[in-house]
């Protein structure tokens, strides 16, 4: 552990029962901390291989880096854990392009982002911690204070962001497009970043959902998404991955149907231990959606669909909840029913969509993007977490040291629901303040978890 002194005391401070709150003020900040990380003069190192050719474990860097300095509107968080999310993915491997891009337009904006263009990228897009310091202008948050962080980083100068902060032309994503992210054991972020943390968590199983459960709100159940209601046919696409696990829940609770996607008979399970009836393993049913490289197969649309009606008592899906992209676009144009919604956002089998347009234009469907979440949509998706309504889908935890190996495990689709980091957390298991709704709820807490 970094700064060792002064880090085992704000940890002591965290663990220990009966901390006032302002006591975590008068603790000393370390002049370092261990955090994950990409280096720009290695952005080259995998030229000229295929994407599952590279090693996220060659190119990440447990390393010491200095405390950033807290500006404005910010607050330094101890991260006690983090989980891993795709953007983690992609920024390891250093596609579609290299961050360091994104750093350095940010750093061009004024004399205090300056600060997150470095040769150096702290990543992640997710945390569960403490708040150290607050600087002027925060009156909401205090030293001491339990959260969780959503990843909507935004500056609210312009008038286009007001509606919809998702609007701002600077609006970006904490720890992908901007730097001292939450695989670490300090975070900086903006005050507005920050939600309390709910009570009945690990410090691990609050990490886990900020980022794809605030993503799943704002495509599946927001109106700035599909706009989901009750008894709407909802296809979900891996549907215990870290994105999909989120919107099944969503669409059990908001009175759907989900439609859940899986590739094993072990995730089919999953499936139905969340309470979905409609379950469709597409490797044991083997839908072959393109025919070779360039050619898609219609008669396979045909078939899922098919299917899909014979799940849902003869109708079609109202929305389609799409993350996959390119492997899986087309039919879901295809098996959306006339009036539908496509809602995509991620894209993690590739950016470039072919689809038959005749059944989106002849069907009036839509195709909305979507994008993370504004503050409300991440305050309200992490108020149901606090209720009890939706529960995290952490399977597996790893050290910090071990990020490497968590992110290879995304990577490679070898891993359901979400992987978590532990930060300044010695092991897992701390952090949960009320135990009895914990008891409540530890089965359906404990539905993703892989034995150790």
């Amino acid at each position: 552990m970094s700064d060792a002194t002064d880090l085992t005391r704000i940890l002591e401070a965290i663990t220990a029962s009966g901390t006032e709150p302002g006591a975590f003020a008068a603790l000393p900040l370390p002049a370092s901390y261990r955090a994950v990380t990409v280096h720009k003069d290695e952005t080259e190192m995998f030229a000229g291989l295929a994407t599952h050719e590279k090693d996220p474990r060659k190119s990440l860097h447990v390393e010491e880096v200095p405390v950033p300095e807290l500006g404005p509107g910010e607050a330094l968080v101890a991260v006690m854990a983090s989980s891993v999310n795709y953007n983690t993915v992609w920024s390891s491997i250093f596609e579609p392009m290299p961050t360091f891009g994104f750093l350095e337009r940010y750093g061009r904006l004024s004399d205090l982002t300056r600060r997150h263009d470095l040769p150096y990228h702290v990543l992640g897009s997710d945390l569960a911690g403490v708040v150290l310091r607050t600087g002027p202008g925060v009156n909401l948050w205090h030293p001491g204070d339990e959260v969780v962080a959503h990843c909507l980083s935004v500056e609210l100068e312009s008038a286009d962001g007001h509606g919809d902060t998702m609007l701002d032309p600077e609006q970006r994503i904490w720890g992908f497009e901007t730097n001292f992210g939450g695989l670490a054991e300090i975070a900086l972020v903006k005050s507005n970043q920050l939600m309390p943390k709910p009570a009945h968590l690990t410090w691990e199983e609050a990490a886990a959902s900020g980022l794809v459960n605030s993503t799943a709100y704002r495509q599946l159940v927001s109106r700035n998404g599909a706009g989901m209601k009750q008894g709407d046919n909802v296809l979900i696409w891996g549907a215990t991955g870290g994105l999909g696990a989120y919107a099944t829940q969503l669409a059990l609770a908001g009175g759907a149907t989900p439609v859940c996607v899986v590739s094993s008979p072990q995730k089919a399970e999953i499936c139905r231990r969340m309470g979905a009836e409609a379950v469709i393993d597409r490797a044991a049913e083997d839908y072959r959606f393109w025919s070779d490289e360039n050619t898609q197969n219609p008669r396979e649309w045909k078939r899922f669909g098919s299917r899909i009606r014979e799940l849902t008592g003869g109708e079609d899906v109202d929305i389609v909840f799409e993350h996959p992209g390119r492997e899986t676009f087309g039919a879901s144009v295809y098996v959306t029913r006339k009036g539908g919604t496509v809602v995509t956002c991620a894209s993690t089998t590739g950016f470039m969509h072919t689809y038959d347009n005749r059944y989106l234009w002849m069907s009036l469907n839509r195709i909305i993007g979507s994008h993370f979440a504004n503050y409300r949509e991440a305050w309200e998706a992490n108020r149901l977490v606090a209720k009890g309504k939706i529960h995290p889908a952490l399977s597996r935890c790893y050290p910090l040291e071990d990020t490497g190996q968590a992110v290879h495990d995304v990577h490679h689709n070898l891993h359901q629901g979400k992987v978590g980091v532990l930060a300044l957390a010695p092991h897992p298991g701390l952090g949960v303040r009320d135990a009895e709704m914990r008891e409540r709820h530890l089965s359906a807490i404990n539905r993703f978890r892989t034995p150790e």
